[in-house]
């Protein structure tokens, strides 16, 4: 690879879809998205509000590739998913995401409209003991996280902001944290999480050694909260934070750190398609409306936990 950054390609926009929230400098889609309340910070990591206009008889085919556990009420839209299970399509619902080891084709006919919770890693054992090994790459009913299907959609009325919609969300959140114990996440898991979104090229062995933590205990710790091993972690980190800026939801001073996370054009490549099952260019001249708004979020998150932006501030997209 060109140790230096090169110019990357607008990339392609889908002009079916007409996001409430508007799209970036490149024409890309955004979502409303914020941090959560200072008292949910331990277990939630972002919510999010989509709402997307489109033709009733419009068939959107995309995926997504989470690095964590999600909450997702779909308020509208007729949703298709390909999970570890195989196959699901649903209508109004809520539902369980666990995190994903590679993209998840996920398709919606007509316009569509979900509000979104981003569980931090070891929330879902913190709070449940339950195994996330088992959630990878499926998709199962709210009540896996001890949220009722009905009540949750309930929560919102259909003239109420985004904003308003998040408040409520976090309204149902914070008691059922309350009624599980409200037990944080472990402090080694955070830190990996941490060090995952700030520089995802650290060596395990060099994060082992910053944290004065034994390999094995890390290696368990972190397959019980995040699902998958510490270098698969860190492996996808990389994927995402690239797709990131091939979508153009990235910090575009970071382009030439991005680039040298990776050896070369081939390992780059290799690395990016098994992940999310397309090359590089690919990706760029596809639209991905619904991985990007995916993407989006996590990059708003990173860069406020990073403190390079402020919460709440412009993001360099914007």
């Amino acid at each position: 690879m060109n140790r230096k950054s090169t110019p990357v390609a607008a990339p392609a926009v889908d002009p079916a879809i007409a996001p409430a929230n508007g799209v970036t400098r490149k024409g890309q889609p955004l979502s409303f998205n914020r941090a959560p309340a200072a008292d949910l910070a331990p277990w939630i990591g972002r919510f999010y509000v989509t709402v997307v206009d489109a033709p009733d008889d419009y068939a959107l085919q995309c995926g997504l590739l989470n690095d964590t556990s999600c909450i997702r009420i779909q308020l509208r839209g007729d949703w298709t998913a390909q999970t570890r299970d195989g196959g699901i399509a649903v209508g109004r619902s809520a539902l369980f995401f666990g995190p994903n080891t590679r993209r998840m084709p996920i398709g919606v006919k007509g316009p569509f409209s979900s509000v979104g919770v981003v569980l931090r890693p070891g929330a879902c054992h913190a709070l449940f003991r339950i195994a996330v090994p088992d959630l990878v790459d499926r998709i199962t009913p709210i009540e896996t996280v001890g949220l009722a299907s009905e009540k949750s959609l309930g929560l919102f009325t259909p003239d109420a902001s985004p904003e308003d919609w998040c408040v409520a969300m976090e309204e149902a959140l914070r008691a059922m944290i309350a009624r599980q114990g409200g037990h944080e996440p472990d402090p080694v898991t955070a830190r990996f999480e941490a060090a995952a979104l700030a520089d995802p090229a650290i060596l395990v062995a060099d994060f082992v050694e910053q944290s004065g933590i034994e390999q094995r205990r890390l290696e368990r710790i972190v397959r019980r909260d995040f699902g998958i091993t510490p270098k698969h972690v860190l492996r996808r980190a990389r994927a995402l934070d690239m797709a990131s800026h091939l979508r153009g939801v990235a910090d575009e001073a970071e382009a030439e750190t991005l680039a040298l996370r990776y050896y070369d054009q081939s390992h780059l490549i290799r690395e990016f398609t098994a992940m999310f099952g397309m090359s590089p260019r690919q990706f760029i001249n596809t639209p991905q409306p619904l991985m990007t708004l995916s993407l989006e979020n996590r990059q708003s998150r990173r860069l406020e936990m990073s403190e390079r932006i402020a919460p709440g501030a412009l993001r360099p997209w914007q």
